[in-house]
């Protein structure tokens, strides 16, 4: 591959305005079709084989008009009861009512309607005929125009339920790109020191995010695609962009120093780094790719969209990049930052900080392996309490109005308004409508419930609905427990014959996404972890190196969970984040963090023992392998993991828990990865072990392929200073 990498980037660097031209094209035609073919995102939170997505599915085939969404506008007299509002909320019902797609709403004053015992609290139900994701935001902005009119003296009024939920986070975007690579920026100059050197990378990253992002978006024309997969694709897109430029450039710049004609120079660089970069960019898209494991389709199609992201990084790392510094040649350092680059070349010596601490490291291996492994195990310890479930309206700011209607309705109604279930009847012989009293009277006695709804069967009388209010929080272990009571005990017992019952709703559907996770997660984690044993194993052959790559990896990714659970369900400096309340851990955010998390460790691992394991074929000398490995590569390592830092704390400025956990837990992952891990672990152990590193059974060695990050690329004279022939170590 190395042959043709160099080719490659000799051919980009030599015809740089063909090449740009081309991907200006391909960029702009990306996002013409995308805009053209008006791909939307939806947020489409189905089951394959869950019991919630089977009660869904019986609405929608039987009884349509039970299936769509609904809101809750709801009404607190604060100076006495609602009834003395009465011009008010009639005049609100028949405004809500005039609504597009509106086919019903409830008066609380009318007989019948949702009053609380003491009258001060009521709702409107209003009913939409499509679910809240086929609806879009213009709805909402229509029932919030209306409920802005109502609102005055004495009476407060808020929007809650599902689609009240759904439309009050339409405009949580942010700046938070921008701030991203502002820091990156300010992170490229130091460590280049020449604002041409800092601008590669980041027009690299930029011209690949949008080309991904460009994509995502044909692909959500023809499938349902998430819409939070934009914001994790730009997150982890700017990332990893602006790093595998980094490492591209800087092996350039190096080999510029070593004497080699710019042309060269930039073959070898795509040659050897850029093939560090193909090979830890494959990683990162099968690892994530693996989230199809899961058999969620929604989970599968975040993985997705952020592989397409990644895998366009790379390319753009290998094609564009090299036209560009076609076009920096040796001007590359021009514009120089001075006081940033007197830092820079006096970090370029061979004994340098890094390699004076991997010296400091290798007397030293026990003590700092201890101390590092007990402040890993330290952090990941909070993970063993992780609760999985899905954010509500109640772990909104109470600024929200859906926090507000969440916390009215708890007050007037009983807390597990907030979180009905919907026992979805599937009626096969007519006779059975008559016995499905029977059925209601048994879930009305059984415990944890609070009230029933009387059965409401569709027109043709193959269907029926029953509302069940449970009496706690959607959240409550307790909830869940009433689920499978439900599922297990009652409905088989009281069920009419001729007539198949399945438990669903919001909440239900929570539950069992939560256990299909906790289910698959286990499954997924292994098969991520043998994939990348093994492909460490082909490229270092070694047993021991991958083997204590995966079990540091582990460390890593376990020490961004206990931060997030800590944080998020501990409380510790939540509030600095505007979260007022408990917040389960977002029930599939483990595993999408586990995928992007050990691909992206891949990366670095790659990138430090490739140069160490060079060193070694060349010495034999375990120790001056590993301190070299560090000196030559952790400053830069250092300064693509500040970037991806940078990058992903960022967006935790957005108010949506899932952004917010995913920004933080990727944030302290890289952290430790790129401190702990990489210049403390890893050449502890590698100096422990000591020869052991690279020991291979002979036999498996004649079995194994041969993959190798380390090409040797034979040079193409074009002039004397095209004689240096420098092993890959990608960096």
């Amino acid at each position: 591959m190395s042959s043709f990498l160099y080719r490659l980037g000799r051919g980009a660097a030599r015809r740089r305005w063909l090449t740009l031209g081309l991907w200006i094209a391909a960029v702009a035609a990306v996002i013409g079709v995308g805009s053209g073919l008006g791909g939307e995102f939806v947020d489409d939170f189905s089951l394959p084989d869950a019991e919630s997505q089977r009660a869904y599915d019986v609405l929608e085939e039987r009884f349509p008009e039970a299936s769509g969404t609904s809101a809750f506008v709801v009404f607190n007299s604060s100076d006495g009861r609602l009834d003395e509002h009465s011009g008010a909320i009639d005049r609100a019902v028949t405004d809500l009512s005039d609504l597009p797609h509106v086919i019903g709403v409830s008066n609380p004053l009318e007989a019948g309607g949702a009053l609380a015992p003491d009258g001060s609290i009521g709702f409107a139900s209003v009913a939409y005929d499509q679910a809240a994701d086929q609806l879009g935001f213009e709805p909402y902005d229509q029932l919030a125009a209306v409920v802005e009119e109502v609102r005055g003296a004495g009476l407060q009024v808020e929007i809650g339920g599902e689609y009240g939920s759904f439309g009050a986070q339409q405009d949580d975007v942010g700046s938070s790109e921008m701030v991203g690579l502002l820091a990156a920026v300010v992170i490229l100059l130091i460590a280049f020191g020449s604002v041409v050197a800092m601008g590669l990378p980041i027009g690299t990253a930029l011209f690949g995010l949008f080309t991904g992002i460009g994509m995502i978006t044909i692909v959500a024309a023809f499938v349902n695609v998430p819409e939070v997969t934009t914001t994790l694709s730009t997150m982890i897109g700017i990332g990893v962009g602006i790093d595998y430029a980094l490492f591209i450039v800087t092996r350039y710049r190096q080999n510029l120093q070593a004497g080699m004609d710019p042309d060269h120079a930039i073959g070898v660089a795509n040659a050897t780094a850029g093939q560090a970069v193909v090979f830890a960019g494959g990683t990162v898209v099968i690892a994530i790719l693996g989230l199809w494991l899961t058999g969620i389709p929604f989970v599968g199609m975040m993985g997705t969209g952020t592989a397409v992201v990644v895998a366009v990084a790379v390319v753009t790392a290998i094609t564009l990049l090299p036209a560009l510094l076609g076009f920096a040649g040796r001007a590359i350092d021009k514009l120089s930052v001075h006081w940033f680059a007197r830092r820079r070349d006096d970090a370029d010596r061979k004994e340098n900080i890094w390699g004076r601490w991997g010296r400091e490291v290798e007397r030293r291996p026990i003590p700092y392996f201890a101390g590092a492994l007990v402040l890993l195990i330290a952090l990941a310890v909070p993970m063993f309490s992780m609760d999985l479930g899905m954010p509500d309206d109640g772990t909104a700011a109470t600024s929200e109005s859906r926090r507000r209607a969440y916390d009215l309705l708890s007050e007037g109604f009983g807390p597990g308004f907030n979180g009905p279930l919907l026992l979805s009847v599937e009626i096969n012989n007519p006779s059975a409508v008559d016995g499905l009293a029977q059925l209601t009277d048994a879930v009305a006695k059984t415990e944890g419930v609070a009230s029933v709804s009387p059965p409401q069967p569709n027109q043709a009388g193959d269907a029926a609905v029953i509302q069940v209010i449970p009496t706690t929080a959607p959240q409550g272990e307790a909830t869940s427990d009433l689920v499978h009571r439900l599922r297990d005990e009652v409905i088989p017992a009281a069920a009419p014959q001729g007539t198949s019952v399945y438990v669903g709703g919001l909440t239900a559907t929570f539950i069992d996404l939560s256990e299909q996770v906790a289910d698959t997660l286990p499954v997924f984690v292994g098969a991520v972890v043998v994939l990348s044993f093994l492909l460490l194993m082909f490229v270092f052959r070694s047993i021991l190196v991958p083997l204590k790559a995966a079990a540091l990896n582990l460390l890593s990714v376990g020490a961004a969970y206990g931060v997030i659970v800590a944080i998020f369900q501990w409380g510790w400096g939540r509030s600095l984040l505007g979260i007022e309340e408990s917040i389960p851990i977002v029930s599939f955010l483990p595993m999408l963090m586990f995928a992007v998390l050990f691909g992206l460790s891949m990366d670095y691992e790659v990138f430090l023992l490739s140069r160490v394991r060079e060193e070694y074929q060349r010495t034999r000398n375990n120790v001056e392998s590993v301190v070299a490995g560090i000196s030559t590569t952790a400053r830069v390592i250092t300064s693509a993991a500040l970037i991806m830092i940078a990058v992903f704390l960022s967006f935790v400025a957005q108010p949506d828990p899932l952004i917010q956990m995913f920004g933080i837990g990727l944030a302290t992952a890289i952290f430790v990865d790129a401190t702990l891990v990489r210049v403390v672990l890893v050449p502890a152990t590698m100096v422990l072990l000591g020869n052991a590193n690279w020991w291979l059974p002979k036999w498996l060695d004649r079995l194994l392929p041969s993959v190798s990050v380390e090409g040797h690329v034979k040079p193409e004279p074009s002039g004397p200073r095209a004689t240096a022939e420098p092993a890959a170590e990608g960096t």
